[in-house]
């Protein structure tokens, strides 16, 4: 499953690269502009990826975690959501710049894309903060997880 979302994310860089040298040959204009915006929106994906390959790869095979315990739960759903909100916070930018410049009609979409991000991150910061209640009752877990930190160092 982490080779794949690496293949994904490979492939998105490989067509980002290519919008953006197209959109360089074809002049530095407008056009060219909003291509390469849609192509740092490409790459913000791969990253997403990116990140998730790599979170599985260590979740899953390096530590070979019990990702029940609410320490493993919150630090291996921290690892995601940061990105995500991240890459989700890119394409809300690429989309304000693509409705500002080609169909304001669409700038309402965008806008909801840049809201839905700041209730993701409420709502992660929520989970956190229940989370760390579970924590406190189960102080082992958090020993447990911090021991294997190390297989990944």
């Amino acid at each position: 499953m982490a080779a794949l979302f690496a293949f994904a994310a490979l492939m998105l860089m490989v067509i980002a690269a290519r919008m953006g040298w197209q959109a360089f040959m074809g002049g530095l204009d407008g056009t060219a502009a909003q291509a390469i915006i849609e192509a740092v929106g490409l790459l913000a994906a791969a990253v997403v990826a990116l990140q998730i390959a790599e979170t599985i790869a260590e979740e899953e095979v390096i530590r070979d975690a019990d990702i029940s315990a609410p320490t493993r739960v919150r630090r291996y759903l921290s690892r995601f959501f940061v990105v995500v909100v991240v890459a989700l916070g890119i394409e809300g930018l690429v989309a304000s710049f693509k409705a500002i410049h080609e169909d304001l009609a669409l700038l309402p979409h965008a806008a909801a894309l840049i809201v839905s991000v700041g209730v993701l991150l409420a709502a992660w910061g929520v989970f956190i903060r229940f989370n760390r209640s579970a924590e406190e009752l189960e102080p082992e877990a958090m020993a447990a997880a911090k021991e294997e930190d190390h297989k990944v160092e």
